[in-house]
């Protein structure tokens, strides 16, 4: 058994929001992928939204390319619910696990959450503490099945075609973020570091990256096409990663 799983409130949250978003370009050409709209409001406001409906306070922004405009959206805000957000600049060029490296001095003194400005989901975040908690490995990544961008054949043994499938959830599992680290961690990140390279892989050449299963909803903001995907849920009342109440950060 693990040791208890600390309480949200305890844990500071980093989110990656420096980089350009240049999948998106017909958006982020003016602002930072961060602050590309979500029924009406950014997805970086979704993020947020996401950790403080569970009980999480701190947050760390990870700012980068016009981190300016991302300082400005988070100053004029409502946050309420004693949620306190720092915006740290982390450069213009800095790779992920730099700009990780970069706010070690504000995530090295406690377990910390680390996820990116992009991708939403229904996950359960007490049961991902209790999960690395109990592991009690150096960081804990949560990993998702994407479903396919197509429609696939169904053939049978003797090269015939018995009908289709449409865009199935693929076998595989990949990096769906909202990771949990401690501060361990951040002895295997650099200033020249992407985080989904060396980082990651020497946390799992060592055994000490953990696989956090998420089998909910889970969708990344990574095109123009993901944003149009994302938008259409919002408004028709259908977006899974909304578990706050319309009127605040309050799970529903």
């Amino acid at each position: 058994m693990g040791a208890n799983p600390p309480q949200a409130a305890d844990i500071p949250v980093a989110i990656l929001c420096g980089g350009r978003g240049t999948r998106l370009r017909e958006e982020t050409h003016a602002i930072p992928k961060a602050l590309v709209e979500i029924g009406g409001k950014p997805i970086l406001w979704h993020v947020i939204n996401i950790y403080a409906a569970q009980g999480f306070r701190r947050f760390v922004l990870l700012t980068g390319y016009l981190g300016e405009m991302i300082e400005g959206f988070v100053e004029a805000e409502g946050w309420g619910d004693g949620v306190e957000i720092e915006c740290l600049d982390t450069g213009q060029e800095t790779p992920t696990g730099g700009r990780v490296a970069r706010a070690a001095e504000v995530l090295s003194d406690s377990t910390f959450a680390l996820t990116y400005a992009d991708g939403v989901a229904d996950i359960d975040l007490a049961a991902l503490l209790a999960f690395h908690a109990d592991k009690g490995n150096a960081a804990t990544m949560t990993v998702v099945r994407p479903y396919s961008q197509w429609g696939i054949a169904v053939i049978d043994d003797d090269d015939r075609i018995g009908g289709f499938e449409e865009k199935p959830r693929l076998d595989y599992w990949i990096n769906g973020g909202f990771f949990v680290c401690e501060p361990a961690f951040l002895d295997w990140v650099a200033d020249d570091l992407v985080l989904e390279r060396e980082p990651l892989e020497t946390a799992a050449a060592k055994g000490e990256l953990a696989a956090y299963r998420h089998g909910g909803f889970w969708d990344c903001m990574d095109t123009y096409k993901d944003a149009v995907v994302l938008n259409d849920l919002w408004n028709g009342g259908q977006a899974p990663w909304q578990i706050w109440s319309p009127t605040g950060a309050e799970a529903r």
